[in-house]
Formats: structure tokens, sequence, C-alpha cells
């Protein structure tokens, strides 16, 4: 685990070690391009967690760049990492899937020291940063208290002629360019799509039993997976989880109640469900199980906390979205609550009693000032000011009302649209990626039904941003496909 140091001794050297945001996106280049998640096509799983990690390290990085804010808390990340001859490492072992999985932590205090982190964590040269380096030594001396220093970085097209690298703007371009027709993606890879959803049949059918059973026998609500696994996969951690119940049943009679969802790491995530982490070992779930009580009163806590910043702001309800990507822990989402709720404890508000009832918000610790969300939630920064954060809700409410009607709306034509589109297509189900938003489904499927190619009748559809044929035969498609 690499992990991002390099603290800086004062506020004068923190400031002159600060790129600019052009200075950053120039130097992380190499790095964009081994992880940029347009290159994950056909790799969903690992595209999912660049993509969430990626917003979190821009998230890092703006915050550091923004004057006067506090630092950042320090932030895990993982990253597949495809493998270039920009690599100034060849010892580390690639994955199944030919990606090496790269896990950091940021915690430097500028954007030099985090950018030069990122790329030796990643096994990437920092040869192209030299002279930025030897600029900044120099100007060390000379520059003045507060000044940020800013040089950008512009790479001539006769740099990749002459070192040999390759250029990431160039073959995103490409990587467009060539995307085909769905017609012609139809044509070329139904055949295949038909023969793995034949072929996993058996393990359809056996994933739906053993998860019957599980649940019956363990007295589940439900049970989920954060990852799009295929089902052979699936399929193995359920035994699993059932081998550890027939080994030791007393252990697992604490999950009764519960949902359990296998994602990276196991705990309890910020709504209450019990994570199995699928790279850990019966002794680890076991451990869990025994620290299970403690994760309830934690969650317990973070219920009170919700209910109290609820009422300190007019009844407006604090929510957690789960998104496809890593879990939020519980024990982060309570420090975020208890950080916010602590922030508001000595203010008084002059918010009615229930004057924002009926509206949402999420607390995120990566953004810096408060917004509203285009379906009508509110994004509030944990360190918001209070009298900012008062004033943003109060002129923000009716049109958070608005949005709200309006996404509830388009949820209903979604649900709709998509019955019909599944009728009309003959598909055995149509589904969609947590990132696809309703207003880029809802055109999708009618486009589709407008289309209705023959090719694709009896096929389980997923509605996402690239074309793939999944594992087990599940036809994975662009909302925005091209007719």
């Amino acid at each position: 685990i690499g992990t991002l140091g390099g603290r800086c001794a004062s506020a004068r050297i923190v400031q002159r070690r600060n790129l600019s945001g052009a200075d950053a996106i120039n130097a992380l280049r190499p790095f964009y391009f081994a992880v940029h998640p347009d290159f994950f096509g056909q790799h969903p799983r690992e595209r999912e967690v660049n993509e969430n990690s990626l917003k979190r390290l821009n998230g890092y990085l703006e915050n550091l760049q923004k004057p006067g804010e506090r630092y950042p808390k320090p932030a895990n990340l993982t990253f597949y990492v495809r493998d270039t001859k920009e690599r100034a490492d060849s010892s580390d072992s690639l994955l199944a899937s030919g990606f090496r999985s790269v896990t950091l932590t940021l915690q430097s205090k500028d954007v030099l020291s985090t950018v030069l982190d990122v790329l030796r964590s990643c096994s990437l040269s920092v040869k192209h940063m030299q002279d930025v380096l030897k600029a900044e030594t120099g100007k060390s001396s000379t520059q003045q208290p507060g000044t940020a220093f800013y040089r950008p970085i512009k790479w001539d097209k006769t740099y990749y002629t002459f070192t040999g690298f390759r250029d990431p703007e160039q073959e995103l371009e490409q990587a467009r360019r060539v995307e085909p027709t769905l017609s012609l993606w139809l044509r070329n890879n139904e055949p295949e799509a038909t023969k793995k959803q034949n072929a996993s049949v058996p393990r359809r059918e056996e994933l739906k039993r053993l998860k019957r059973e599980l649940i019956q026998k363990l007295g589940l609500l439900d049970i989920r997976w954060q990852r799009k696994w295929g089902f052979a996969h699936k399929c193995s951690q359920l035994q699993s989880l059932g081998r550890l119940f027939t080994q030791s049943p007393e252990a697992l009679h604490i999950l009764r109640g519960h949902t359990i969802v296998f994602t990276d790491q196991s705990g309890m995530n910020a709504s209450g469900h019990v994570m199995l982490g699928t790279m850990d070992v019966h002794h680890q779930w076991t451990k869990l199980f025994e620290r299970l009580l403690s994760y309830r009163s934690l969650f317990q806590q973070s219920d009170w906390l919700k209910e109290h910043i609820s009422h300190l702001l007019g009844g407006i309800q604090v929510i957690h979205i789960e998104r496809m990507g890593p879990a939020l822990p519980l024990e982060e989402h309570y420090s975020t609550l208890n950080t916010f709720h602590k922030r508001l404890l000595p203010q008084r508000l002059s918010l009615h009693p229930r004057s924002m009832q009926g509206l949402t918000m999420t607390l995120e610790n990566d953004h810096s000032t408060p917004c509203l969300h285009e379906i009508g939630h509110f994004i509030i920064p944990t360190m918001c000011d209070t009298l900012q954060l008062q004033n943003f809700l109060q002129s923000q409410a009716q049109e958070a009302r608005r949005r709200m009607q309006r996404r509830d709306k388009l949820e209903a034509e979604e649900e709709d649209i998509i019955s019909s589109c599944l009728q009309d297509l003959c598909l055995r189900s149509l589904s969609k990626e947590p990132s696809v938003s309703s207003n880029q489904m809802i055109p999708c499927c009618r486009r589709l039904m407008e289309e209705k190619s023959p090719q694709m009748q009896g096929l389980h559809l997923y509605i996402s941003h690239f074309y793939s044929v999944m594992q087990d035969g599940d036809l994975c498609i662009p909302w925005d496909w091209k007719g």
C-alpha cells in the first residue's frame, strides 16, 4: 500500500509548492492515461472503481487549491492501472485481468507533493516533471510569500514521437471515434451473447436457489452485491457463507434481521447493512460478527445525530445515497455526522421548525460550498459556514421541491417505458448502471423501441456508458448509442 506523505512544515512552503489546476492535470496525464475509465470498457468492475477513485482524487486536489480551505482529510483510494511504457518500475505483478491494483492514501498538504506521490505510487515516471521541480526550487528563494507558483506545462506532439510515450488525448479520441453503430455491434456480438447466456442458465438458477436458502436459514432481509460480478463469482460467495453456517451456525445467528452486502471490505455500511469482504476469509467474517453489537450501537448513534441535525435545520432529512463503487463505512459516516452536528450546535439558526420538511440533504467531505443536485437533494459540505448554509437552504428550498417533483415524475415515466421496452423488444431483463440518469434512460428506451432490433430478443440488456458482452451473456450498451 502506497502512502502519500510529504507534509509541509509551514503555510509559506505549502503555498510555494502549490501547483495550479492546469499544472496538476498536465503533470498527471500519464496517470490519467493509465487509469482512465474509457479504457476499461470490457472490465466494468475495474471501471467503476477507477471512476469513483478519480472523483475523490479530483475533489482532494480541488480542495488543496482553494485559498483559506482547511486541509482535506486523508483518503484511501484504489486504482486499477493499465500497463504502459511510462512505468518506472516493472516489478509489480499483474492481476488476471491484466491490470495492477494500487491502493494509496492521500494525505499530502500541497498539490505538488500529491501529484508526485500519486505517480510514484503507481510506478509511473516523474521525469517529465523535472523542469517543474527545478523551476520551483529556483523560485523558492525569490517568490513572495502567499504567491502561488504557476508554470503551465504544454506538451507538444513531438514529445510523444521522441519519447515513445502514447498520447492519451489522441488515444481517447480514437477510442471514441471508432465506436460502432448499435446495429453493427449487435450483428457482431449477438451470437457470443446468446452462447454465454445459454451457458449461464444453470448458474443463474443456482444463484436463485442459494440466495433463497440462505435468506431463510439466516433470517436475512436480503442479500446484495456492491459490484456487477458474474453469477459464478456470486455463487462461490454464497457457498462460502453457507459453509461457514454449517461449521459455526451459532456465530451467524446475530445476522437475523440484517441485509448482507458482498463488497470490497468487511464491516457495516452507512445504511446499516452488513458488508462481507469478498477477499476476506471465514476468520475475518467471524470477527466481524463478534463486533456486530458494537456496530448496531454506532448505527443507532448515527440515526440520533441525523434526527438532531434535522431538528436544527427545519426538518430536512439527512440521507446517504448508495452508489456503485466502494461502500461508505459506518465509522466514516458517523464521523461526518458528528463533525457537522458539533458545528451546528453552538449556532442559533433561524429556520422555522417545519420549513424544510420533505426535503433531503447529503453530507460530503469533498465539497467546499453547498449546492443543489439536479434531482432535488442538497449537497452540504461538512465544514460549511452555518450562516451561509442557512441562507442557501432558505433561498433554494422552493427550487429543491420543484426538482424533487420533476424527479418523481421522471422516475415514474422511466418505470413505464422500461416496462414497455421489455415487452416490445421481448427482452429477458432490462436494467441500468446507477450512474445512468432517468434523463438518459428514457430517450435511450424510446430509441430502442423505434430501432426494434430482432437481435435483442430473449437477451438480458444492461444500459451503461460502453459496449460489452458480459461474462454471463448480458448485453451492455451505452445509453447514447449511435443509430
